[in-house]
């Protein structure tokens, strides 16, 4: 969910530019494939970057308030 979390505040970020600890970068990486994959989050590729932003908008108009409430539930 520090995936979500560093989307849901930033807005777009690069996929070196996440704050995860202890997690190694081929880890990030299969972790982001599987949110993207599942439709969470949305590519936008700029040259040899990646960035990547979490897809809230839609989510929302397709299950109001989930967004929300996971977000605020792994604050907890």
């Amino acid at each position: 969910m520090k995936i979500a979390h560093c989307l849901a505040r930033s807005g777009e970020k690069n996929c070196s530019a996440f704050e995860v600890d202890h997690i190694s970068k081929s880890t990030l990486s299969h972790h982001i494939k599987i949110l993207r994959e599942a439709g969470l989050i949305q590519p936008r590729i700029e040259g040899k970057q990646h960035f990547y932003s979490l897809r809230k908008d839609d989510l929302n108009q397709r299950f109001p308030g989930l967004v929300e409430l996971i977000l605020s539930a792994s604050e907890e």
